[in-house]
């Protein structure tokens, strides 16, 4: 993935984005916005170049909008990542260091204000539809709200014939006048073998007519030759993959199908020309290197933002950086709402991320990652700036932990059985390569977008290391991180230090 010099950058998004609306008409009445949230979409859509699949609803949305080539989540997990878009904080801010579900029962500070409260605030009307995955509700309020927390995730996140029903009731219940900001999460295409292996490993087969899978009505199911499928090249080329990603694309083509209904939906309410739309994923797909790490593969996601007040821009695609961490700030500013700081745990919050409509340059995105379930403790730290990715493992003498659903997926099980049994496994690296990380990584993405030349301790390029790690500490000490001085010395930020907090060596030899 080629990441260019964010001066260029700024130029380009400054071009497409001058003088088409101007900042203070963003107060005008009658805004909307619609938030379209995947669940482990990677780029296996028609708009990032994938010509087999088939998405041609999202390529619609595309050609009414920005493709930003360049986005990332914060973080790469679920439940943390769907807090940073709805608080415009990272996890280590806002306390949702791992998933919320189960016994995992990770949740937001009580003191965050999130989007949606800030946006209830304002009289904007706000709903969610879908995958929720966040806690506590008096942090996350929706006026108006069908989740896994009142419905079956398979029915709210995947029938798209019950999402459509639920989306149109809400612009029905709508006041005159009324703006509103409607989240739908989509529960496709994330894995399902692990809780309903009766569906397939992607839910494949949930509501494709055969006996025992049920009917989705407006589902149309595109099934896919595991030969023509693309394999990534962070991926093993194997039969096994192959047909684990031919699922997957199955799932991707239900939400597109998914995301043309909702948009359906909305222009036949009468708001498509005054609604911002943004389509976008939590995270990584589900597959080796992906989901749960901070690599590119890991962390890259789909970003399409329209605007009906920006069509200068319409079909264009941006290199400029974009983080999910930008959404908070961007619709806050769409609806002309002020952000107004305030304190947790009496430190005080501001956004870092940046408004896509304000004409400034970028530096760089950031990623932090602590867990993703309860066990799998694995705090990782993440810097990328012009073609560079930097990664601190904070953990580093463990082995990297694998979840619950990635280790029953066809893919992993392949990596696993040839492993063991000393037969080639056809990946970009050994599975002890996998576990066994070193403290730090720095990778060129010019020349190795696959991330598996490690040039952290190349000293040609400590400098560079030295630039990003200096950049990377400055984010987490803006952002309050309290793994900040992990692992070889310990915060003390509170009684004397409350006001200076320092990091006091432990001579642990790191």
């Amino acid at each position: 993935m080629m990441l260019v010099n964010c001066f260029v950058l700024a130029i380009f998004v400054l071009y497409i984005y001058q003088s088409v609306v101007p900042i203070e008409s963003l107060t005008a009445p009658n805004r909307n916005v619609l938030i379209l949230l995947a669940d482990d979409l990677g780029l296996e859509l028609n708009c990032y170049n994938n010509t087999v699949i088939d998405t041609p609803n999202i390529a619609s949305l595309a050609a009414r909008g920005v493709v930003y080539k360049n986005a990332f989540t914060s973080v790469s997990s679920c439940s943390p990542s769907r807090s940073a878009v709805l608080s415009g904080l990272p996890q280590h801010q806002n306390g949702m260091y791992g998933l919320h579900n189960g016994y995992h029962n990770f949740n937001s500070f009580k003191e965050v204000r999130s989007l949606p409260l800030m946006l209830k605030e304002a009289g904007i009307r706000t709903g969610i539809i879908g995958k929720k995955h966040v806690a506590p509700e008096n942090v996350y309020p929706f006026d108006y709200a069908e989740t896994e927390e009142n419905n079956s995730i398979l029915q709210v996140g995947r029938n798209i014939t019950y999402i459509k029903q639920l989306v149109r009731y809400f612009f029905q219940s709508m006041s005159p006048k009324q703006n509103f900001f409607l989240y739908v999460g989509f529960h496709d295409p994330h894995r399902c073998g692990h809780t309903h292996p009766q569906y397939g490993s992607f839910c494949e087969k949930f509501g494709n007519g055969e006996p025992g899978m049920g009917v989705i009505s407006d589902w149309k199911p595109r099934y896919y030759n595991a030969n023509e499928v693309i394999v990534p090249q962070f991926v093993q080329d194997t039969p096994a993959s192959r047909r684990d990603i031919a699922a997957q694309y199955t799932t991707i083509s239900r939400l597109d199908q998914g995301v043309g209904i909702v948009l359906q939906e909305l222009k036949a309410a009468g708001f498509l020309n005054n609604t911002m739309i943004l389509l976008t994923s939590d995270n990584g797909i589900p597959f080796p290197n992906g989901r749960t790490n901070l690599y590119v593969s890991g962390t890259v996601v789909p970003f399409v933002l329209s605007s009906p007040y920006h069509t200068e821009g319409w079909g264009t695609v941006s290199q400029s950086y974009a983080s999910l961490l930008d959404i908070t700030p961007t619709v806050l500013e769409w609806f002309g709402v002020k952000f107004q700081k305030y304190t947790i745990f009496d430190r005080h919050v501001h956004l870092t991320g940046k408004s896509l409509w304000e004409n400034t340059s970028c530096e760089a995105v950031y990623g932090s990652h602590s867990l993703h379930e309860i066990t799998m403790y694995y705090p990782m730290r993440m810097v990328h700036k012009l073609n560079f990715t930097y990664i601190e493992n904070l953990n580093f003498m463990m082995p990297f932990p694998i979840d619950q659903d990635f280790y029953l997926s066809p893919s992993f099980q392949d990596l696993l059985n040839n492993s063991a049994t000393g037969q080639p496994t056809y990946w970009i690296k050994t599975l002890k390569q996998y576990y066994y990380r070193p403290r730090f990584e720095l990778y060129n993405l010019t020349r190795d977008p696959d991330e598996v030349n490690n040039l952290a301790y190349d000293e040609n390029y400590l400098a560079i290391r030295s630039q990003l790690q200096e950049l990377l500490h400055r984010w987490l000490v803006d952002t309050w991180d309290p793994w900040r001085c992990y692992p070889q010395a310990v915060l003390e930020d509170a009684g004397p230090y409350k006001q200076n907090p320092v990091c006091m060596e432990l001579l642990n030899g790191l």
